[in-house]
């Protein structure tokens, strides 16, 4: 973990400028190792081509300069790509940066790793059985395991990612204080899939019933019940106000925000294209970024985006919540209790 006093400062400045994409997402590669049955990545690998180490770079300047304070590095796994140790390197320099693994690459990785802030493991259950059905490799379970003990026993800040779906929905909040427990954090993902569209940036969800939420009130009781866990203990990293917008979303079919995409947050691909979300379709290059920002042409569509009520995929639902500075403030007050064991464990690790 990496947080010299210069890239403190940086995010720091850039939290506190208003009006500025404070999230980006780089799906770095559509390359995956797995065949996760919720996921259309796998379906789709004959995009070999993808930006290069150095174009990476050059767009994660950009990106500082726009204003972004964090960065995820996502996929398909982005451990596949064999430069991923160099990106990882320059991205934590200046954000918040986060990487997500499948838990297969991880371990082989770990060196690299060392240097995100956050290492995210994606695993959804304690079954091993079913975590294997729902990941479509034998053994996943078992390896995702081994990575997260690893991981945290060399001191690397890895956390554990479950996708919330009426598959494991019964079993999250034991599934949190198996972790959280342990003093390995959770953050959450939350099922959704894609709906149509014309020339989407990325295919990600895939529409399969057996994943898709139908007990509205068992999920919004676990919102109130992580509530709840959050003002006792740490590790729960999703802020209270998340929380209550998907409790009132599920409850009333009801939205208490509006989509902030292409403000406060936007999607890059493994070709440096850039949208609002992964279904939306590309607006420029990572490179012209700069150009376009203040353009008539994506304030137009800032307004549209802005009506937008398909998805809930709960990343853009974070974003778009916590979108402004006043929310960048709430959301130290919210995990304020993490933040003080993340810095105190940095300082152990330090001496």
């Amino acid at each position: 973990m990496r947080v010299s006093s210069q890239k403190l400062l940086g995010v720091m400045k850039r939290s506190l400028t208003p009006n500025r994409p404070y999230h980006a997402q780089w799906l770095l590669t559509r390359r995956c190792n797995y065949r996760c049955r919720g996921c259309n990545v796998w379906t789709d690998q004959l995009h070999a081509e993808e930006v290069s180490t150095d174009e990476v770079k050059r767009g994660l300047d950009v990106l500082r300069k726009l204003g972004v304070v964090e960065i995820v590095l996502s996929g398909g796994n982005p451990l596949l790509r064999s430069d991923i140790d160099e990106i990882i390197d320059y991205a934590s320099r200046f954000f918040v940066t986060t990487v997500y693994d499948n838990g297969s690459m991880a371990i082989e990785k770990i060196d690299a790793l060392r240097k995100a802030d956050f290492v995210a493991i994606s695993l959804d259950t304690l079954d091993e059985e079913k975590f294997d059905y729902i990941r479509g490799v034998r053994g996943a379970w078992k390896t995702a395991m081994q990575a997260l003990e690893t991981l945290h026993d060399e001191g690397i800040q890895v956390g554990v990612s479950p996708t919330i779906s009426q598959l494991n929905l019964y079993e999250i909040i034991d599934f949190t204080k198996h972790f959280i427990d342990r003093g390995i954090p959770v953050w959450y993902c939350l099922y959704a899939y894609d709906y149509p569209t014309e020339n989407p940036l990325f295919a990600i969800g895939k529409k399969r019933d057996e994943f898709e939420i139908v007990d509205t009130e068992a999920m919004a009781k676990v919102c109130d019940t992580l509530i709840e866990m959050k003002n006792e203990h740490e590790g729960i990293y999703i802020t209270t106000k998340t929380l209550l917008a998907l409790k009132h979303l599920f409850q009333n079919n009801q939205r208490t925000w509006t989509c902030k995409a292409l403000q406060a947050f936007f999607m890059i691909d493994h070709l440096g294209r850039v949208a609002g979300c992964h279904r939306k379709e590309p607006v420029a290059s990572i490179f012209e970024l700069p150009e376009v920002w203040d353009s008539q042409r994506l304030q137009s569509l800032r307004q549209k985006y802005s009506e937008c009520t398909q998805c809930s995929y709960l990343c853009y639902i974070f974003y778009s919540i916590h979108s402004d500075v006043k929310s960048n403030l709430g959301i130290l007050r919210d995990q304020w209790k993490n933040i003080k064991l993340l810095l105190a464990e940095r300082h152990d690790t330090k001496s």
